[in-house]
């Protein structure tokens, strides 16, 4: 058997060769192309994107007809560079130095000249391409925006790095590619499928027909569209409220996880990266790294919670027992809690569940938080069943939801005090801090809003997400799943009875709606920051939270404004016309729309310093409430839009 088996695995192996050499040559002509490919010419048919509509199939994003400039190095000819170069508003040395470009990526494939030029750009140059040999055009289809507010949701697209063409063999140069937004989490879904057509070229390089009849030619299919979860007038309205203000707001629909508005701010008109001034646009965005236009705060920006994440700490005394709705602390405008330590607070008197929420009584919720830590003998133990009870409600971690972008927020666990504590020595009066949402506690304004979903919801919430249709397809089955929190439902009812009395009379009070029952939550979170080397202390942020109606929730929304002040200066009223907005599509507090649309922060913000060129095209979006005319796209910024 030994004998036999080394000729045997000869035979078998040379047995493989041949049909793989047979399959190359007889069946599979498609290597034959490959070496061929000096006499033919590849060209690609690309497909229009796939719309986007939101919610109520308004149109968001449509297409444009753009035209690439492309060049083969080696086919180039004599040319009248001057000529050229006038017709495509270039100068000589941008020639130079796109052709150097073009010959390091490749001599004899073809690159990108000059990309995304509009109708009337490339008319001209149409009438002469023939004159320049070794040129040709490339139709392409870019975005055309109907909208000027959106952008974090959108994204943008932009031509593929040789990086990615190396990774992904879909891809060539000078192709199109979605980034961020859900321009990028259903790239494959929008791209659609190019067409590819081989065209036989003669000795003399002149086309001559297809090859092999178009044997190997496939048609482009168009990108599908899709529907997003997001009400176009809310997030315009939401826009337009953050006008002069930085920081993030976010509605979802407690019911379904269906987010409704994703605002941050400052924002820009998405038209302006679209065109041959796209990349200088984009840069200037990008080096602004004070107000950061281009970082989705709604997403990315983690704060400290503030007095919203009372709600978690009273839930969770309920659920380990250690409080019930009746259990009373006196409050003496804060309390003692260690020698020589005493928290602050505005309360005074006794203060139970209710009142202690719609007072946000720091007495009675750091009392709540010290009982649930001491009830267990070890802290370390007792802290990670608080996290745990605080992870239930998707913090803490990434929450799952379909923008390619996020941040887990922190919620502490004994491995955060130990290295904090590598000693020990730490208990429930050295982490108290954490129960009105400070100390370690970290949360985006999606968490906070999905948070509030969750109280909506009593004890349940679905992923958040943005897509709600795809044209011929199912969205991802993931954000069906119901995810359950580990406090009992009773218990929220009397906690929903507390935030309905924040509006009627606690904190936000002033901020009233009529007719609409909200529950809501102020807050207010302490921030500082290095100005000239040194620490300063800041304008707290403004934060609120909220849901509405009271009985049958219908958006459940976050909103945290950076140095705003108190939570119910700037954040609560932009809450409770946002929550009025969405539910009658009108407004009755005229006084109060104007109050915040007119409030700027801009003197604040100047502390910190920023870019002046970048704030000239951080846009304000076309307010249909101050009527505020916008110029920017036709007058600065080149875009691919129709003359």
């Amino acid at each position: 058997m030994r004998k036999l088996l080394l000729p045997s695995l000869v035979i078998i192996a040379a047995s493989l060769l041949l049909i793989r050499i047979f399959y190359l040559q007889v069946v599979d002509d498609t290597f034959k192309l490959k070496s061929e490919n000096n006499a033919i010419k590849i060209k690609y048919d690309y497909p229009e994107r796939g719309y986007i509509f939101d919610r109520n199939g308004k149109l968001l994003v449509a297409n444009q007809a753009s035209y690439d400039i492309m060049v083969i190095p080696r086919e180039l000819k004599d040319i009248d560079t001057l000529e050229f170069c006038q017709l495509l508003n270039i100068t000589k040395e941008d020639f130079i130095t796109k052709i150097a470009k073009a010959k390091v990526y490749s001599p004899r494939l073809p690159s990108v000249f000059l990309p995304q030029l509009n109708k009337s750009e490339f008319a001209a140059f149409q009438e002469k391409i023939r004159k320049f040999e070794g040129f040709y055009f490339q139709k392409r289809s870019l975005r055309d925006y109907e909208v000027d507010f959106g952008a974090n949701i959108f994204g943008f697209i932009t031509q593929v790095n040789e990086k990615l063409i190396a990774k992904n063999p879909y891809y060539n140069s000078g192709d199109l590619i979605g980034k961020q937004g859900v321009e990028e989490s259903y790239e494959e879904i929008l791209r659609g499928i190019k067409g590819v057509k081989y065209i036989q070229k003669d000795k003399y390089n002149r086309e001559i027909g297809s090859y092999k009849d178009g044997k190997y030619d496939t048609i482009a299919v168009q990108g599908e569209d899709i529907n997003l979860t997001i009400d176009a007038e809310l997030q315009r309205y939401g826009e337009q409220l953050m006008i002069n203000k930085r920081g993030g707001i976010v509605a979802i629909e407690p019911k379904t996880g269906e987010i409704l508005a994703l605002v941050t701010a400052p924002s820009y008109d998405p038209g302006i990266l679209v065109g041959r001034q796209r990349s200088k646009n984009y840069t200037l965005l990008y080096r602004d790294s004070i107000a950061k236009p281009l970082y989705d705060r709604g997403l990315l920006a983690e704060y400290p919670p503030g007095s919203p994440f009372k709600i978690l700490t009273g839930l969770i005394g309920l659920q380990e027992g250690v409080v019930d709705e009746q259990t009373s602390f006196m409050c003496h405008h804060g309390f003692s809690y260690a020698r020589g330590r005493f928290m602050k607070c505005h309360g005074f008197g006794p203060h139970t569940l209710h009142n202690g929420i719609y007072n946000s009584c720091n007495t009675y919720f750091a009392q709540v938080y010290m009982r649930t830590i001491n009830k267990y003998s070890k802290p370390g133990y007792a802290v990670d069943v608080w996290s745990n009870h605080v992870k239930s409600f998707g913090l803490g971690d990434f929450m799952g939801y379909d923008l390619p972008t996020g941040k887990r927020g922190n919620v502490p666990t004994s491995k955060t005090y130990k290295k904090i504590y590598p000693n020990g020595g730490w208990r429930s009066t050295t982490i108290v801090s954490n129960a009105i949402g400070q100390g370690e506690v970290l949360m985006t304004p999606i968490q906070l809003a999905n948070m509030m979903a969750t109280v909506a919801n009593e004890g349940y919430y679905y992923t958040p997400h943005i897509i709600k249709k795809i044209k011929g397809e199912s969205i991802d089955p993931k954000f069906k799943v119901k995810h359950e929190t580990t406090i009992d439902k009773k218990y929220f009812k009397p906690m929903i009875s507390g935030l309905f009395d924040v509006y009627n009379f606690g904190t936000a009070s002033a901020l009233r709606v009529e007719g609409i029952d909200i529950c809501g939550k102020t807050g207010t979170a302490e921030n500082s920051a290095k100005i000239n080397g040194k620490k300063t202390k800041l304008e707290d942020h403004s934060i609120f939270v909220a849901f509405a109606p009271k009985d049958n929730p219908k958006i459940a929304i976050a909103i945290l404004v950076e140095n705003g002040g108190y939570g119910a200066t700037i954040a609560g009223p932009i809450a409770s016309l946002m929550i009025e907005k969405y539910l009658r599509n009108k407004i009755t507090r005229t006084d109060l729309e104007k109050r915040i649309l007119e409030r700027s922060l801009k003197d604040r913000y100047a502390k910190l310093g920023g870019m002046k060129e970048a704030s000239a095209i951080e846009t304000t979006p076309k307010d249909s409430v101050k009527k505020i005319a916008t110029t920017l796209r036709s007058t600065v910024i080149d875009t691919t839009k129709k003359n």
